[in-house]
């Protein structure tokens, strides 16, 4: 494989962060102010219209045939804007509806969630919802959650610890994605904060107490998003092989952007902790991705239990 992006996938990029830049100032607002809701429904319409929701969904299916690699640019630069639509919820439960369903979320006449772990992400959001169960109502108990902009909660009449026919390595690969997304942005804010902010007649930047966390957090995004394209390389080309590279990365970059984003807000001092400012959000953001599908440790868990065999054949066992 290579780590490199295409020209139409560089192309899709560019073009993703314009649009998004240009067209969603609710929840660019949302960044700096006491909003808890970030999100204004009639924005579903414009990505619907750029053909965003079906982006990996085969063209037989009604989507735009491309792949996965394709969909987490995507997720990502709607995670670096805070985007704060149920799009990861209805991308994800996107592939296991049937037919007729399918072809409403992608006209934009539905909205879509799935329950993981007992839990179904903007319940409050979506119309309908892919349980164990089937397909289902959107109905249930919102829970509280430490980012506001991404609302989690209980459908009605469910046991809990219930799990859709989600691809669970799509699940964690779009994660991590979000994670990189939060993470970049969080960095660009510091750094820019850093080439501004002056002290005793100095920019901050030129201290090496602010440039070694910050380049720290650059390492670790260079490394989280090989692991990003990794996974969603797998999903395309090897999906049998996919779930390990997804674990990894959501184990890494669940952590990551957790770490990012309390280094940018230390580098912005005492105005880094305030309301008004954007990096509690993402900072929200990133611990509830963090924790979402299993923290990092639930992951390397996973991890262990598979090389497990492959330990006792090392070892003689």
């Amino acid at each position: 494989m290579s780590f490199a992006l295409t020209t139409d996938q560089r192309d899709l990029l560019e073009v993703a962060r314009a649009f998004l830049a240009d067209v969603y100032p609710t929840e660019r607002a949302a960044r700096s102010s006491d909003s808890t809701e970030g999100w204004d429904p009639d924005s579903w319409v414009q990505l619907v219209e750029m053909g965003w929701i079906g982006v990996a969904l085969p063209e037989e299916r009604g989507g735009a045939g491309f792949g996965h690699v394709e969909e987490t640019i995507l997720v990502e630069e709607l995670a670096r804007c805070l985007y704060a639509g149920p799009f990861l919820s209805t991308v994800l439960a996107l592939p296991a509806l049937e037919a007729a369903d399918a072809a409403d979320a992608l006209a934009g006449r539905s909205r879509w969630s799935f329950e993981v772990d007992g839990l179904v992400p903007d319940l409050d959001r979506v119309d309908r919802v892919l349980s164990a169960a089937g397909a289902v109502d959107a109905t249930g108990d919102l829970l509280a959650t430490v980012d506001p902009t991404r609302h989690v909660g209980r459908l009605a009449g469910s046991a809990g610890g219930t799990t859709a026919d989600v691809d669970r390595a799509q699940l964690l690969t779009y994660l991590a994605a979000e994670s990189l997304g939060v993470a970049e942005a969080a960095l660009e804010i510091a750094v820019g904060y850093a080439k501004e902010r002056t002290q005793f007649g100095a920019v901050i930047g030129k201290l090496q107490g602010i440039q070694h966390p910050l380049a720290d957090t650059f390492t670790d995004l260079m490394v989280g998003r090989s692991l990003v394209q990794a996974a969603a390389w797998r999903l395309d080309a090897r999906p049998d092989d996919a779930l390990r590279s997804a674990t990894m990365a959501k184990a890494f970059l669940g952590d990551a952007a957790v770490v990012a984003t309390e280094r940018a807000i230390q580098v912005h001092g005492g105005i880094g902790f305030t309301w008004e400012h954007p990096l509690h959000r993402y900072y929200k953001r990133a611990v509830w991705l963090q924790a979402f599908g299993g923290n990092a440790a639930a992951q390397r868990a996973l991890i262990r239990e598979e090389l497990a065999p492959i330990d006792q054949v090392v070892s003689g066992a």
